[in-house]
């Protein structure tokens, strides 16, 4: 894990999220906005794995606004979370990489309700590093208007992630 690369990422996310026009934050938000929330980093939560195949093809994930997104099953990451063992479904969208929507038994709590995101590059020996620490919440986490697909239950895990961004509380 490169946690200099890790906090220089940050920094730029919050810097897009403060200033950018396409930034998720209503304009009015934008003007006190301190940066997001995010957990210490944690090497514990970077795991190197190798895809196993993944049964059921296509698979219809629901959206935050109740329509449905079509993905492709792409492959199973198996690993060991705090000593208990943890699958995950890496999707393929169409578009470069893999996509990982995660529910976790800290979503509702410290994290987003609806769950969050990684984005996997694979590499050509068939690994990929699944890193928490890049964990993000869905646009929607911020602005109700965009559509955000939901982790489907097979992507909904019992152990606690406490690593990448935590739940969105905007300054009252």
């Amino acid at each position: 894990m490169d946690i200099h690369h890790l906090l220089e990422h940050r920094r730029a996310k919050d810097q897009f999220f403060a200033t950018d026009h396409h930034s998720p934050l209503a304009h009015e938000m934008q003007d006190g906005f301190q940066g997001l929330d995010y957990f210490e980093p944690e090497s514990a939560l970077v795991f190197d794995v190798t895809l196993e195949p993944a049964e059921g093809g296509e698979v219809l994930v629901q959206t935050s606004d109740g329509l449905e997104r079509l993905y492709r099953r792409a492959g199973k990451a198996r690993f060991s979370v705090n000593g208990e063992q943890v699958e995950l479904t890496l999707y393929d969208t169409g578009h470069e990489g893999y996509f990982i929507p995660f529910r976790d038994a800290t979503s509702g709590k410290s994290t987003y309700g609806a769950g969050r995101y990684l984005d996997i590059e694979p590499s050509e020996d068939g690994t990929v590093t699944i890193d928490f620490n890049q964990a993000y919440n869905p646009f929607c986490a911020y602005d109700e208007a965009y559509s955000c697909p939901l982790p489907p239950v097979e992507n909904w895990l019992s152990v606690p992630i406490e690593a990448g961004e935590k739940d969105f509380a905007p300054a009252r």
